[in-house]
């Protein structure tokens, strides 16, 4: 396994993440000596979503008025269809994105996380695998969708489901392990 220590990780959510899309990937990193941090708009909780029912609460680490991209060298963006809708309407989530977009730095992102990165207008000219219902969305971002388990495409690696975990983790492992460890 990669090791990560000293890669800071911000994990962007706010209520109605999947929560298993969150979890396992973030533990998966946590094993791999990540610092993983929990940014949400929300300030001291957010909610998660377990396939048809509320799930866990987790605690936020960073609220995001408070959340400064150049403080992290990678970004997770869990899926779930509540969460990644609530946040590509909020300001402040689309600018963070857009801001690890813009230094080059890792992005990962599972399931229907790819609409924040629509919202960031960095999905032009991608190959991005997501939940089959964004293929439209992506495809008039700009973006090849594809449906494959996992996508690398240069600092982005994406996955469609639940099911993908595993080698969504393997991938966003190696990529965050090339990053430079830039973060203060």
């Amino acid at each position: 396994m990669a090791d990560l220590k000293g890669v800071k990780v911000a994990i962007l959510v706010t209520d109605g993440f999947e929560q298993v899309e969150l979890t396992e990937p973030r533990k998966a990193l946590d094993q791999a000596g990540a610092e993983t941090r929990i940014v949400s708009p929300k300030h001291e909780k957010v909610r998660g979503w377990k396939f048809t029912e509320w799930g866990d609460d987790l605690q936020v680490d960073v609220p995001l008025e408070r959340a400064r991209a150049e403080d992290f060298d990678s970004l997770l963006l869990p899926g779930g269809m509540m969460n990644p809708d609530k946040l590509r309407m909020e300001p402040r989530a689309v600018d963070f994105v857009n801001a690890f977009f813009r230094d080059e730095k890792p992005v990962a992102a599972i399931c229907h996380g790819s609409w924040t990165i629509i919202e960031a207008g960095a999905a032009r000219g991608r190959r991005i695998a997501s939940w089959p219902s964004l293929k439209t969305d992506l495809r008039n971002a700009g973006a090849e969708w594809v449906d494959e388990e996992v996508v690398v495409d240069g600092n982005l690696v994406t996955s469609r489901k639940p099911q993908d975990i595993p080698a969504f983790n393997r991938e966003l492992i190696g990529c965050f392990s090339r990053a430079p460890r830039q973060a203060a």
